[in-house]
């Protein structure tokens, strides 16, 4: 199963009153672990930013004007959570702006069907108490001690943490129905997730005495041990 767990931040509270996007942030999990992949993108809403939302993430007009338009990033988001049930804290607000912008564009629509808001289910499980993304920190004794503004990718990594806590734990079934891996360049589904190999092997922590030791015991066992089949 390939989940997206996603958030934005944005000029304001309602598209409908012209604020938009201003950034988006993507971490990719697979049978509820993480791989390794995300999206992160900032844009550029061509509009003032509000005094109000610059004091939540600290992203100026300035800033954003160097990024891109929500048009000419689209397709590249859309490719990245093609075919994954999203995730997302307090989800509504998100949705709305995320489905304005690709409406304002002519894009396919994200499904309202394919979306889990831990908010509702941070509610559900813990009835009167607060439900937001820091009070869940301190809850599962997750560190957000970098979170001093809202950044989409660093509320998207710090909510995938939270995510797998709420559900109830990590890894149920350690990913091992996952199949090979797509070609270089191609979107990958719930069926073609491997994992990536590490960028650099890890150290041998077999010390030159036990290989030693490993050897001489395997000869004692004679030619028809099967050890031998791994050492050929």
């Amino acid at each position: 199963m390939r989940e997206i767990v996603l958030d934005t931040e944005t000029t304001g509270f309602d598209p409908s009153e012209g604020h938009r996007l201003v950034e988006i942030g993507c971490v990719e999990l697979f049978n509820h672990m993480p791989t390794g992949r995300t999206y992160h993108q900032y844009i550029n809403p061509e509009r003032d930013m509000p005094a109000e939302a610059f004091a939540v993430h600290g992203l100026s007009e300035d800033f954003l004007r160097a990024y891109p338009t929500f048009d000419k990033v689209a397709d590249e988001f859309l490719a990245f959570v093609n075919g994954a049930t999203l995730v997302i804290h307090n989800a509504a607000f998100d949705m709305r702006f995320l489905n304005a912008e690709l409406s304002w564009i002519n894009k396919p629509l994200l499904p309202e069907d394919k979306v889990v808001d831990t908010l509702l289910i941070a509610r559900r499980k813990f009835p009167g108490s607060p439900a937001s993304l820091d009070a869940l920190c301190r809850r599962f004794g997750i560190d957000n001690s970098n979170r001093t503004l809202h950044g989409a990718l660093l509320d998207s990594e710090i909510l995938a943490e939270v995510y797998l806590e709420l559900i109830g734990g990590r890894q149920p079934d350690f990913a091992l129905t996952a199949q090979a891996g797509p070609k270089p360049g191609s979107a990958r589904t719930d069926g073609d997730w491997r994992p990536r190999p590490r960028p650099t092997p890890l150290p041998p922590r077999l010390t030159q005495a036990e290989a030693e030791a490993h050897a001489a015991f395997v000869k004692a066992m004679g030619d028809k041990a099967i050890w031998r089949r791994y050492d050929a």
